[in-house]
């Protein structure tokens, strides 16, 4: 039955082919990153947003299901509207005028579409409850909760497709003959049945720019009063069904619906520690050194295994080895591994991942020289892991039995770290082993860090003044340092 529904809702998702614009948030720094997956994956061209951190980009509705599967992107909405140059009044008065007339003029009915074909395609169908927001993700008027609401049963399901199919011939709001009432429109998108229980909702605003005469919320307030006017929806802030978001940014505002409940960088971890690294973020430096073929690739400080598990997931023809001096890291990360290999072979898959995790010593690698590949590691910041004061000592030792393990002409490097003037310090001392070719500059938890991109260098290590300091006979203190700085 499960296998004929899903031939019915491609059906109806073919039915429904329009093209609609997605917005995506994703990690700050890795915008040109997920559009270069955008188009690999649904050869389609995203566009950055001047407000970092978002891309957007036109697909058909057939190929949702899709976007949902693509690593880059944490949530996802579909726009509504956009506005390059929005014209701001001078006064909150005349603005809060402008919000309450805007709702009523918006093209919704497409998106509410989209929104509906995008809850019946979710795979985890029931209620869902929404971790509360961060600081970083959102801002303005923000819920702690939130409940998604999905059929839970075959009826339900079919209920929805039917729904869908009756939908699929409705018009666009901004199509209509502009001496359509207000009522005629409203009718068409909300499509309710007489008794029937109206849509619960919140507006998320999200500002940028020092020259609005408003706040965050103000305009979520605003808005939203309007949305509701306008629809007959309840608000809601905590167990809405619908989220509608006000993006600005300067003068370009972005009116979309949320698609997302919980951003879709919540997988592969069941195990989290004290600084477990976004997937996402992970992902995007993984595309910065581009695993190929049989290629071996080293996570020397792996934690609860954030990049190890996502290059596995990714590129199932490269090797990957993770470990860390941390014992309890290292049990994190093996029941993460288990947490995704019992996954994947209740979805009929029962063969093992090309991943090994080690509990070692980072400056005394249990390695043969220039046998490694790529080494990309999320290096300790010294702020909730490790210490600015012992990263001098830690980076320097961490660079050169890199060197060492990492093929010389052809090895690289990818590493994260906030600690910038530790690293590039560390970097001048090994200059004459590791290149660097080019920096990104991320968002970590509201921490300014780096992704520094390293080439190794033809020399042989051994030969040179800048191996003196023998990593395998590693100091006390340094060995201090890597028992603070694991994960």
């Amino acid at each position: 039955m499960t296998a004929l529904l899903m031939l019915h809702l491609e059906l109806i998702m073919q039915e429904l082919d329009q093209t609609v614009t997605i917005g995506a948030t994703v990690p700050t720094g890795f915008e040109h990153t997920a559009a270069e997956e955008v188009q690999e994956k649904l050869e389609a061209t995203a566009r950055v947003s001047k407000n970092r951190g978002r891309i957007y980009f036109d697909i058909t509705t057939d190929k949702l299901l899709k976007v949902h599967q693509l690593k880059s992107l944490d949530n996802l909405f579909v726009v509504v509207k956009e506005y390059d140059d929005y014209q701001f009044k001078t006064t909150k008065e005349e603005v809060q005028i402008d919000w309450q007339e805007l709702a009523a003029k918006l093209p919704w009915t497409n998106a509410l579409e989209v929104w509906k074909l995008n809850n019946s395609i979710k795979k985890k169908k029931g209620r869902r409850k929404r971790t509360k927001p961060t600081k970083s993700d959102q801002c303005g008027n923000v819920g702690t909760k939130s409940t998604d609401t999905v059929p839970s049963d075959t009826e339900e399901l079919w209920e929805d497709l039917e729904a869908l199919e009756v939908k699929g011939n409705q018009r666009d709001v901004s199509s209509q003959p502009e001496n359509d009432s207000e009522e005629e429109k409203r009718s068409e998108i909300q499509d309710q049945e007489p008794g029937e229980t109206p849509l619960k909702f919140r507006v998320t605003c999200n500002r940028a720019g020092d020259k609005h005469c408003f706040t965050s919320n103000d305009a979520a307030r605003d808005f939203g009063g309007a949305v509701q006017e306008f629809f007959q929806w309840k608000a809601d802030m905590t167990k809405f069904d619908v989220e509608v978001l006000l993006n600005i940014h300067n003068n370009e505002v972005v009116v979309g619906i949320a698609l997302t409940v919980e951003s879709l960088h919540r997988r592969n971890i069941t195990h989290f520690g004290p600084t477990t690294l976004r997937s996402t973020l992970a992902y995007g430096m993984l595309r910065l050194c581009k695993p190929q073929v049989s290629d071996v690739i080293v996570d020397p400080m792996c934690g609860t295994g954030a990049i190890p598990l996502e290059g596995v997931m990714e590129w199932q023809n490269s090797f990957f080895l993770a470990g860390d001096n941390n014992g309890t890291a290292v049990s994190r990360t093996r029941s993460n591994i288990k947490h995704i290999l019992k996954r994947t072979h209740d979805g009929g898959s029962s063969s093992g991942l090309p991943l090994d995790i080690v509990q070692w010593d980072l400056c005394n690698l249990p390695m043969r020289s220039s046998s490694v590949d790529v080494i990309i590691t999320d290096m300790p910041f010294g702020k909730r892991m490790g210490s600015k004061k012992k990263n001098w000592e830690l980076y320097p030792s961490c660079l050169r039995e890199m060197a060492r393990v990492c093929k010389p002409g052809t090895g690289k490097a990818v590493l994260l770290t906030q600690d910038k003037k530790c690293f590039l310090k560390a970097l001048s001392q090994t200059e004459g082993l590791w290149r660097k070719l080019h920096t990104v500059w991320v968002n970590v938890g509201g921490l300014h860090a780096g992704v520094f991109v390293l080439k190794r260098t033809a020399v042989v290590f051994g030969t040179i003044s800048e191996d003196a300091m023998e990593p395998h006979t590693a100091t006390g203190s340094q060995k201090g340092s890597m028992k603070d700085a694991s994960e």
